[in-house]
């Protein structure tokens, strides 16, 4: 099975998606990430799926989970270089991406996880 690279760079655990997931590619990364949150304390995940062509409705979900893993670890997720083709995919197949931060590129992505750094924690 292959599994994705997961680079540390400062508090800022980088991912990028070279190749078209399959189902259990998915899985593994949710699982590697949320080990990698928790032993390096990152408070920042960016995805970069550049390299991703087409997407279907499991992976946007994954996104979505993996996004919302990483919520929990206290690790804002952003995703990064969406295609054209891939944003309308998602979109015709209903798939909001709730909860999940993009941004065009990434050093985009940097400056939107370095602006959430410095916000003040939600007090309930």
């Amino acid at each position: 099975m292959d599994r994705i690279p997961i680079l540390r760079m400062g508090q800022t655990l980088l991912i990028t998606i070279q190749v078209d997931m399959q189902d259990r590619t998915a899985i593994q990364l949710q699982d590697d990430l949320a080990d990698r949150i928790a032993k390096t304390g990152a408070t920042g995940v960016m995805i970069d799926i550049s390299g991703l062509e087409i997407v279907d409705s499991f992976v946007g979900r994954m996104l979505s989970s993996i996004s919302g893993v990483a919520r929990i670890l206290s690790a804002q997720t952003v995703v990064v270089g969406m295609q054209p083709a891939v944003a309308i995919t998602l979109v015709e197949l209903g798939l909001s991406l709730e909860g999940v931060r993009t941004a065009l590129n990434v050093e985009r992505g940097m400056q939107l996880l370095e602006r959430i750094r410095q916000e003040p924690p939600l007090v309930r």
